[in-house]
């Protein structure tokens, strides 16, 4: 296709932008599928990935209860205070300006 068939077939204006395109991307191989190499296809079955997640969240639960029992030893052994501290109050009522 020419810049020309592209300017009347998809009604674009200025050959510049065409041209552009084309010097850009008229060297690709359009016949074969694009696959973004960040996300590969996977050949799992829905139900492969149903257990491969329920194993993952089941480590991710395990490792926040050991992490949790960490600060709670450095908590009552060191005093660390690692844990945030929630402010009560914060959206309560506004005070009255002083005049």
């Amino acid at each position: 296709m020419t810049y020309k068939q592209a300017q009347t077939r998809f009604g674009i204006q200025g050959k510049t932008t065409v041209l552009v395109w084309l010097r850009k991307h008229g060297k690709l191989d359009w016949s074969k599928p694009f696959q973004h190499p960040l996300m590969p296809h996977s050949k799992e079955t829905p139900a492969e990935t149903i257990k491969r997640l329920e194993r993952e969240l089941a480590e991710a639960k395990l490792r926040n209860q050991i992490l949790n029992g960490m600060v709670d030893i450095m908590d009552n052994e060191y005093g660390a205070g690692l844990r945030k501290k929630y402010l009560s109050g914060i959206s309560g009522k506004p005070k009255p300006k002083a005049k």
